[in-house]
């Protein structure tokens, strides 16, 4: 009864705002596929079910989540580590799967696929944040930088090869995790400039696609270049939204599919268009009070290791609402990341209410209980 008292005391201190703002995510999310997905005659199709299941299996994984204490995945580091990285490795068994795109990037269980680096880059979190924990003395100095990269290189060559979006997010996050984590700020300096001659020499090695979205991004005049076509198609239709938009279900630049990849990569566009500038200034203002709570909970942390998950997750999510609505606006080039809670697919969601029940977790556990 003690320990159930317990945790009923720390569930009283959860922030209810970032508990509540997925059941709107989750509203908008449902009504953009079913405006997308609609086809006059089945209001309740596979993508509405899957997303509105996911959610409710995300919400029962976040209470799952809220029942350990975070600090567990402490102890676990490297048993987690090997786990996360043999999940990874998971798409070259005969479960893998392309999904058409000519990438292993899945996997296939036949009633449903899963992306693994979805799961596995929350995984990360909490193990990179340990031991960054323990390497804090030494991120003044080269050494202890080029150690923090080693540790996430496996993991960074896995996800990148797979899918450079999520590779991209992994990427950002280790970053944003390494400058909260203390690194001398000179430091940082010298080796973002680095990374900056080196870019060049990057390039040369990028995928042939990869190499189109940056040339598209380069050269947004250039029609004949797939990834301009769809960025100037997204465009079209956020600024034929007007004020007020055209309304659900009567975007035509979304009927007519001149908008691609509707139920991911462009949702914002569909929604833009049919819910005009209003409806599109209202899904960031949620996003700015979403991530607003998540940084709340990082400073209050009681230590620096709640700390960093929760920049971590916050970094995460920063980094593909911004590049998402930026592709979709012509901002960004284009990389598939998804954007955040309302983009259609059944692993991201989980993955992203298991990353709030992540945050949660650290934020209820900020303060001692005393009886």
């Amino acid at each position: 009864m003690g320990q159930l008292g317990y945790f009923f005391n720390l569930v009283k201190r959860i922030d209810k705002v970032l508990l509540a703002l997925p059941i709107l995510f989750a509203f908008v999310s449902v009504t953009m596929i079913a405006s997308i997905t609609y086809d006059g005659e089945n209001p309740l199709n596979r993508s509405i079910v899957v997303q509105a299941a996911s959610y409710l299996i995300g919400y029962v994984a976040m209470g799952a989540m809220l029942l350990i204490d975070y600090r567990i995945f402490a102890r676990y580091e490297k048993p987690i580590y090997v786990c996360a990285l043999l999940f990874q490795l998971s798409v070259y068994t005969p479960l893998g799967t392309d999904m058409g795109t000519g990438s292993l990037a899945w996997i296939d269980f036949g009633i449903t696929t899963m992306q693994p680096s979805e799961l596995v880059r929350l995984l990360f979190v909490p193990i990179f944040a340990n031991f960054l924990s323990g390497m804090r003395d030494s991120l003044a100095s080269i050494k202890g930088v080029l150690f923090s990269v080693l540790y996430a290189a496996p993991f960074l060559a896995l996800i990148m090869k797979q899918d450079f979006g999520s590779g991209l997010v992994l990427a950002v996050m280790c970053v944003g995790m390494v400058f909260h984590a203390g690194i001398d700020g000179k430091l940082f300096g010298r080796l973002a400039a680095v990374f900056l001659v080196a870019l060049p020499v990057l390039y040369r090695f990028m995928e042939g696609y990869q190499k189109e979205r940056i040339e598209g991004f380069l050269h947004p005049e250039n029609l004949s270049i797939r990834t301009t076509w769809q960025v100037h198609q997204a465009k079209v239709a956020i600024g034929s939204g007007g004020l007020f938009g055209k309304g659900l279900f009567s975007g035509t630049q979304k009927e007519l599919n001149f908008i691609p990849v509707q139920e991911s990569d462009f949702i914002f566009a569909v929604m833009a268009e049919e819910l005009g500038f209003i409806g599109g200034a209202a899904l960031i203002c949620l996003y700015l009070v979403f991530l607003l709570r998540i940084w709340r909970i990082g400073v209050k942390a009681k230590d620096l290791y709640g700390s960093l998950i929760v920049i971590g997750v916050a970094t995460m999510f920063a980094f593909q609402i911004f590049e998402n609505i930026g592709m979709n606006m012509g901002l960004m080039p284009v990389t598939g990341i998804p954007l955040p809670f309302v983009s259609a697919g059944g692993t991201a969601v989980a993955a992203n209410m298991l990353a709030i029940g992540l945050v949660l977790n650290v934020g209820i556990r900020n303060k001692t209980i005393n009886f």
